[in-house]
């Protein structure tokens, strides 16, 4: 999800039942400090000729996450991470301090082991906004987010423990966030993990680091299943034929930017042009800029009129409806309602299509609601944000050494054979 930095501007993301994570970027030092740090269960390949493939668990209601387990440590400890793909830096909750303010987490904190990095790391100068005043200091961060806290931390470099579908092993040591201080101030309760696996454009994520060692490309797949499982993937070995692609934007900072796209809704124009988007599984909804979600929220009041459904007021959700009887399921409601595209200007017959069972939930008092939110209230400005719950029942692919992103509707229930 995205990060708002103290002081600057930000698309940040609230929480809406997410962690939030900083965005980082990270320097590394040449071959021989990359060597040092990689920990060979069998020989370095140098190459790239495989991926690594992580089972999902999670769901857009009523937890509204996605999450990874990762194992991290000398022997391994398994942490339940956030998959966001709107922030770079990886981070535990972590004991590091007697009075280490943690949110309530699956498992035990991360212990650091004299493994902070110093001021003087090559890594520190990539960190933004660090502390330092002396070369030995520690090196820490500090980020304010929109809406939703704050998280202080210090940056630890320690092993973790992969197998690629190859069936090698490998524990490379890799940089990552200590945080030993959370602070929430969100509508909705903070997701029950450990911590988040930031996985956006910058140099600090794990992928980018994985690819400097020869382990993997830098591409990152995530298939989320509405039915409350997926699958999350390093490097290109496992992506199959048929998908979609479009370019990213230049100059997006570190977020997935795709445009400019037109917003359909069925066949009909919304009115909606030109609009940029960011891809951001950190975020359990899609937010649209407030023209755009009034375009939408409009013509979809209109095409209900005459159905059997009538506004209903139902938790955090502002737009929800109700049936004659209670809703079991999405099946018994999502065709009264038309899927949502987005059309992509330079790429001829591409489209993002968003049916409605990746626009709607269906909550427990059996209430259909919206989860498209409008911007505004999250203090997004003009900003786009597509969600976890628009990328259910989809692969969708950021090919980071292309500068593409691609999709394709998928069994996410279903991992991949190498």
């Amino acid at each position: 999800m995205d990060e708002r930095k103290k002081g600057t501007p930000s698309m940040g993301v609230i929480f809406c039942a997410l962690f939030l994570t900083a965005t980082f970027q990270v320097c590394f030092s040449a071959a021989k400090q990359l060597q040092s740090n990689m920990t060979r269960e069998t020989q370095s390949p140098n190459s790239f000729g495989s991926s690594l493939l992580f089972p999902v668990q999670g769901d857009v209601y009523p937890n509204g996450f996605f999450y990874a387990t990762i194992y991290i440590g000398n022997p391994p400890k398994p942490y339940y991470l956030d998959i966001d793909t709107g922030s770079d830096l990886t981070w535990v909750q972590c004991a590091a301090a007697p009075n280490a303010k943690l949110l309530k987490s699956p498992n035990k904190p991360y212990k650091p082991n004299n493994n902070a990095l110093l001021c003087k790391d090559p890594l520190c100068p990539f960190v933004d906004q660090p502390t330092c005043k002396a070369p030995n200091d520690q090196c820490d961060y500090e980020v304010e987010y929109a809406d939703s806290g704050s998280s202080l931390g210090v940056l630890v470099r320690d092993s973790f423990a992969l197998k690629l579908t190859n069936g090698s092993a490998y524990k490379p040591s890799m940089a990552f966030g200590c945080g030993y201080d959370q602070e929430f101030s969100g509508p909705f309760p903070p997701p029950y993990v450990d911590g988040v696996l930031g996985l956006a454009k910058g140099k600090s994520n794990v992928v980018s680091q994985l690819r400097s060692f020869g382990l993997v490309r830098n591409v990152i797949g995530h298939c989320f299943s509405g039915q409350g499982k997926g699958y999350l993937s390093f490097g290109d070995d496992l992506l199959p034929s048929g998908l979609v692609w479009a370019p990213m934007l230049p100059n997006s900072l570190n977020h997935y930017v795709l445009g400019p796209v037109d917003l359909l809704f069925g066949q009909k124009a919304s009115g909606a042009k030109g609009l940029s988007v960011i891809f951001d599984s950190g975020s359990t909804y899609t937010y649209l800029n407030p023209q755009a979600y009034q375009a939408t929220l409009s013509l979809i009041k209109t095409a209900l009129l005459g159905k059997q459904l009538s506004a209903v007021k139902d938790g955090n959700l502002p737009v929800c409806w109700k049936g004659a009887k209670p809703f079991q399921s999405i099946d018994a409601v999502k065709n009264y309602f038309s899927p949502l595209v987005l059309s992509f200007k330079n790429a001829k017959n591409v489209g993002f299509v968003i049916p409605p069972e990746a626009y709607l939930l269906v909550t427990s008092k059996g209430n259909v609601c919206l989860g498209i939110l409008n911007g505004a209230d999250a203090k997004l400005g003009n900003s786009n944000i597509i969600g976890d719950i628009s990328f259910q029942d989809k692969l969708v692919v950021y090919d980071n050494e292309r500068q593409m992103i691609g999709w394709t509707p998928s069994n996410c229930n279903k991992l991949p054979k190498p």
